[in-house]
């Protein structure tokens, strides 16, 4: 279900599906680069003012599905307008600056990106730009990523697969929620 915060700023309701914390795993493959399964922590926030807070951890995972490494952190900023046009201004801890343009799907939460310009410092590797999918399926977040560098041609290199995050008091506050339940909770069921 999503739940659209009484602050949110009116600009943001279309964004609203991305709030919150999220979790998972996916999968890296990229020539020249370690190909892994990794997990992945992710975060979009929003104070009232017009734009999504963004953030995102990866670690490599064993075969066991245990933290290896860290694998990439990124962060930045989502802004949307009227006509579901979406931009985002990302920085990532390799020494990338990224600007991505993009849209809203019509009728269902979707956005592709699209990287519009994109610095990068002297110790960032190579890298000329990117697409993103992300999507709202079923109540988990899914997305993929594809990049270029100026030896390899835009192909997919991440993907990951991601479940809301619930806190404890988001429980408290389920739980209070539900009402009086019967003794033996199966009628609850039926």
């Amino acid at each position: 279900m999503i739940e659209i915060p009484s602050d949110l700023h009116p600009d943001l309701v279309p964004l609203a599906f991305l709030l919150g914390n999220w979790a998972g795993a996916g999968v890296s493959d990229f020539p020249g680069s370690e190909q892994c399964n990794f997990g992945q922590e992710v975060s979009f926030s929003q104070d009232g003012r017009d734009f999504l807070e963004y953030t995102s951890h990866t670690w490599v995972l064993d075969s066991e599905g245990k933290k290896v490494r860290p694998l990439e952190s990124e962060s930045g900023y989502w802004r949307i307008d009227k006509h579901r046009k979406v931009e985002v201004v990302m920085v990532r801890d390799q020494g990338v600056v990224e600007i991505w343009y993009g849209e809203l799907a019509d009728q269902k939460p979707q956005i592709d990106l699209v990287t519009d310009a994109v610095a990068r410092t002297a110790a960032s590797g190579p890298y000329s730009g990117g697409k993103r999918l992300y999507g709202y399926v079923k109540s988990d977040l899914m997305w993929v990523g594809e990049k270029a560098t100026p030896e390899v041609e835009l192909r997919p290199y991440m993907s990951a697969h991601l479940k809301k995050v619930v806190t404890p008091e988001e429980v408290e506050a389920m739980a209070k929620g539900l009402g009086d339940l019967p003794d033996d909770g199966i009628a609850f069921f039926k």
